[in-house]
């Protein structure tokens, strides 16, 4: 996994081996299955690729198909399916070892006017008066494995708190909430695709733990199965992803072994600038059965 803004851009930085075919490398992970926001945010590179500059991505919708493999490296092949005078649509399939593991769609949008709202960012502790979640889960799990805590170095994160453990407010309409300050963690050129990229790898990060909040469980605990099924994100505004944004999580719904978040993201002038949903396998643990 990229430990700084330099070799994530580095892992972003497709192979084009053939037109609308690009090769995505590894870097060396302890995980046990390839990151899903590095498959998202290569994908979207790739789609990238093959549209003309004058169009920016508003949008992708992407499905996780099966777990892909940190030693080998992934194919992308891109389809068109439309360049419109406005609009035009990629749709990407990830490959590894033949078979598809990650499939996107991603919409393209050329620049113009139109009418402006936005939702008001949530009243919340700064980034500095946050917690740093390295030193909570240190004291939570004096003797917890800390070998993989280096795979995440390439985000800054600070935690702000869920409905789970009293540091948010109680909500009677949103039993399910969390927020956290995230951003890379080293400076990136001032190329905006280059930030919706490194903001994309980043946003597969923190979500479920919304799903989990209300009923006592945290993603490190070790008691269940956390495997994205699905991502979307809608792209507002332009922003810089190594400058602090604010990770504004709800979650719905849960049911059925799975768990749906949506996410609103400001910048720390309170701007949104995202928006961010995706559903998740969460399964407890079964000695039972099989956790395919």
């Amino acid at each position: 996994m990229p430990k700084d803004a330099a070799a994530l851009l580095a892992l972003l930085d497709l192979e084009r081996i053939d037109d609308n075919l690009f090769r995505g490398a590894q870097e060396p992970s302890a995980l046990p299955r390839v990151f899903g926001g590095q498959v998202a945010a290569q994908a979207l590179v790739a789609g990238t690729r093959t549209v003309d500059p004058s169009y920016a991505v508003h949008s992708l919708h992407s499905y996780f198909l099966q777990p892909g493999d940190t030693r080998a490296p992934i194919v992308y092949d891109v389809e068109t399916l439309r360049d419109g005078r406005s609009f035009g649509t990629r749709r990407v399939l990830a490959r590894q070892h033949g078979r598809p593991i990650f499939a996107l769609t991603a919409n393209f949008q050329v620049a113009e006017e139109g009418w402006d709202h936005h939702d008001v960012m949530p009243d919340v502790t700064a980034p500095a008066d946050s917690l740093d979640p390295r030193q909570v889960l240190a004291e939570l799990y004096p003797d917890r494995d800390t070998s993989a805590d280096s795979e995440w170095d390439v985000a800054d994160l600070r935690y702000v708190g869920s409905s789970g453990d009293g540091l948010l407010a109680p909500d009677a309409e949103h039993p399910a909430l969390q927020r956290v300050w995230l951003r890379v963690s080293s400076a990136l050129p001032d190329d905006p695709f280059l930030h919706v990229a490194a903001f994309t790898y980043l946003s597969d990060m923190t979500l479920m733990g919304a799903a989990l909040a209300p009923h006592g469980a945290r993603p490190e605990d070790g008691t269940h199965m956390i495997a994205s099924l699905d991502h979307a994100i809608w792209f507002h505004r332009p922003f810089r992803a190594d400058e602090w944004w604010l990770y504004d999580q709800t979650s719905p719904f849960a049911g059925g072994g799975r768990g749906l978040v949506t996410a609103g993201v400001f910048t720390e002038a309170g701007t949104l600038v995202a928006t961010v949903a995706q559903e998740a396998l969460m399964r407890k643990f079964d000695p039972t059965r099989s956790q395919a």
